[in-house]
Parts: C-alpha cells; sequence; structure tokens
C-alpha cells in the first residue's frame, strides 16, 4: 500500500534530485524545486518548475528511491509532466472520426470499411455466372414464326448498368436517410433563409428534379444567384431567387415613329392643260388668270400676266 507521508531520506535528497534534473534536462530548463510528492514506501518524487518558454506550465519530475534498511538514495527515473496549468495536445482521435467535409484533396482516398453501415451488399451476377437469363441467352434462335425474342448477355448486363446493379455494395436504408438528414439540415425548411423565403423550392421554376426515392423530398437548385445554385435542396427550402418571388412586368414598347410628310404623291394641278401642255386655271396666290390677265376684281392686265391694270 502507497504510504502517505513521503520518505525522510528521501525527501532531504533535493540537491541530488536537482542535479539529476540538470544533467537529464540542461542547466537552461530548470527552475526552482515545487515540491516533493510519496508514491510508495521509499519512492519520492522531486518537481522542479520547466523554465523552457515552449512548455509553459510543465515540470520535471525526478523519482528518487532506496533499499529497505539501507540509507544510500538512488535515482529511478526523471521525466517532463505537464501541470495543472499546461497547455496540452487535444485528446486522440482516430482519423475516421476526424475527417470532416470537405478535407479531401486531389489524390487522396478515403477507404470504407467493410461493415460500414452506410453501404450493403449490391448484385454484380458473379455468385450466379450460369444463371437462367445466361442460360436462355446461350439457346438455340426461335425457329421461324416464333415470337420469342431472347436478349443477349450484353444486352441484359446494359440495362442492369442503367438500373445501378453490378455495383459490389450499394446505399443503405440507413446511409440514404442520414445523407437525406444531412442534406435537410443545410438547405432544409427550417433554415434561416426558408423561413424568410416567400415560397418553397415545390413551386419554383429554377427547381431540377431528380429520379429515384428522394425525388418526391429533394431537388437541385439551378438558380445561379441562389445560395444553394447547383446543391440538392429540399422541397421545403426556399430563398428570395424564387421564380414566382416578384415578377418583373414587361416594359412598355413606344409607338412606332410616324413621319408627317406624304410620298410618291402626284402634285395637285390647278388647271387644264392646253395643246403645248402648259396648265392654265386661276392662281390662288395673286388672284388672277395668267392667261388673259384679268384679276379677281374684274380689270384687265395688260397680257404681261402680272395682275396690273392696262393703260391707253
Amino acid at each position: 500500500m502507497r504510504s502517505r507521508t513521503p520518505d525522510r531520506l528521501c525527501a532531504e535528497a533535493v540537491e541530488l534530485a536537482r542535479a539529476v534534473t540538470l544533467e537529464a534536462a540542461g542547466p537552461d530548463a530548470v527552475g526552482e524545486h515545487l515540491g516533493v510528492a510519496a508514491e510508495g514506501d521509499r519512492v519520492v518524487t522531486h518537481y522542479f518548475a520547466c523554465t523552457e518558454a515552449a512548455y509553459r506550465g510543465w515540470r520535471w519530475a525526478t523519482t528518487l528511491t532506496r533499499a529497505s534498511r539501507a540509507k544510500a538514495v538512488t535515482i529511478d527515473e526523471t521525466v517532463l509532466l505537464p501541470g495543472t496549468d499546461a497547455v496540452l495536445a487535444p485528446e486522440w482521435v482516430p482519423w475516421s472520426e476526424r475527417l470532416r467535409p470537405g478535407d479531401m484533396g486531389p489524390g487522396d482516398l478515403l477507404p470504407t470499411e467493410a461493415d460500414d453501415l452506410r453501404l450493403e451488399p449490391g448484385w454484380t451476377g458473379e455468385d450466379e455466372p450460369r444463371g437462367p437469363l445466361a442460360e436462355l441467352a446461350e439457346q438455340e434462335q426461335p425457329q421461324a414464326g416464333e415470337d420469342v425474342v431472347v436478349p443477349s448477355v450484353a444486352t441484359i448486363a446494359a440495362l442492369a448498368g442503367q438500373l445501378g446493379l453490378g455495383r459490389p455494395r450499394v446505399l443503405s436504408r440507413y446511409g440514404l436517410h442520414t445523407a437525406a438528414d444531412r442534406w435537410d439540415e443545410q438547405f432544409g425548411p427550417k433554415t434561416a433563409m426558408a423561413q424568410a423565403a416567400p415560397a418553397n423550392c415545390a413551386s419554383c421554376g429554377f427547381l431540377v428534379p431528380i429520379s429515384g426515392s428522394l425525388s418526391q423530398a429533394f431537388g437541385v437548385c439551378a438558380n445561379e444567384f441562389s445560395p444553394a445554385d447547383g446543391r440538392l435542396v429540399s422541397l421545403g427550402y426556399g430563398c428570395g431567387g424564387h421564380s414566382e418571388a416578384a415578377v418583373m412586368p414587361k416594359p412598355p414598347q413606344p409607338a412606332p415613329m410616324v413621319l408627317d410628310e406624304f410620298h410618291d404623291t402626284d402634285p395637285l394641278s390647278l388647271g387644264a392643260a392646253d395643246g403645248n401642255g402648259a396648265a392654265h386655271g386661276h392662281d390662288p396666290v395673286h388672284g388672277h388668270d395668267p392667261a388673259t390677265g384679268d384679276g379677281a376684281d374684274g380689270t384687265h392686265g395688260d397680257g404681261n400676266g402680272d395682275g396690273a391694270p392696262a393703260t391707253s
């Protein structure tokens, strides 16, 4: 049983413990004596302050002991131990628990455990190399008149690939639910963005539908101005970029310009043309007939056509 009282001879050997500590750590790393503690019967540990800047709050621990009925104190070990206010490294965590989204880079490989709960065995056909479909494909072609068409192995493999078969492992129900919960937490109806949105993604024109069992709960956002552009969003999510949130009216189109002039029109004739093609008629400006010189007021012109009265 450990003794609570330090051995007297070991506790008094402070200088011996200091000398051993200086030899192990160097003269610049050992500070003042901090105390002594009993580790067991005739086993005592002396503590010295550590003066190195990189180990603030740590202390040197030198353990001394002696044999039963012996007065000579011997050295056990010298180690560096953290104190109550020492800066310690965080507790070691396995890499699988330290990994966070976005940590992977180009060339990194992320192994998955054989019993990963997110995955379950798929169907590859390796366990059934001589299955019924393969046997039917190798049979003779049907006779004339028969309408039975047996698909080839290549056709069956292509169809299986479209259905998602042929993979060693597929997503399990647990993996599907955890993924849905993760996506719903980031782009779901409970987010602050969705709470302030005028409408949800189910009625947005920028939503790209997906196939599969998640099609009734999620879709892909195709709005480049949305914070969820290119991301899988819940149908209950929403943002201010909703296609029907604020539809801008079309600007009014101005009427076409109209020029106030005539085009391709003949000049208006004021009188009948004579045999030489000259037009005769009443001059509406001067009020006289240019041919006779008669004015509008009954006077006769002098034949010059200027409307002036003739003189005798």
